[in-house]
């Protein structure tokens, strides 16, 4: 969903209140819980991470899954192991409505992608 709310606030009282804001919510308090002080905003229509236009996350909720966007997901995870059992595309995580955030190790690879993200290192495309 590309969305005119100018604040993520707006963005996720547009959701519709299903499994999607569900799932959405569940990815957006792992950011917030692995980086507290970061900058969540409206980036390219969707919820954006990051700090002072350096971004290391975008979150959306799209039709049939919930997109977590980020840079180049093999830089940050160069094995597999932390996204197993995902579907994941060069830079977009995506989330079913049948996937269980819970049982993903996708708290691990946010926080390595912040760990590295804030180092500097390259995570981009």
């Amino acid at each position: 969903m590309l969305s005119d709310a100018k604040t993520p606030s707006e963005y996720i009282e547009q959701l519709q209140n299903d499994w999607r804001c569900e799932k959405l919510q569940e990815i957006r308090a792992l950011i917030k819980q692995h980086a507290p002080r970061i900058d969540e905003s409206i980036h390219y229509q969707m919820l954006g991470f990051g700090e002072a236009d350096r971004y290391v996350f975008h979150l959306n909720a799209q039709k049939q899954y919930v997109s977590l966007y980020v840079g180049n997901a093999s830089k940050i995870d160069p094995d597999g192991e932390l996204l197993k059992g995902l579907n994941v595309g060069k830079g977009c995580i995506r989330f079913t409505k049948t996937k269980k955030v819970t049982e993903t190790r996708i708290d691990e690879f946010i926080a390595r992608a912040i760990e590295m993200w804030r180092d500097g290192e390259d995570i981009d495309c």
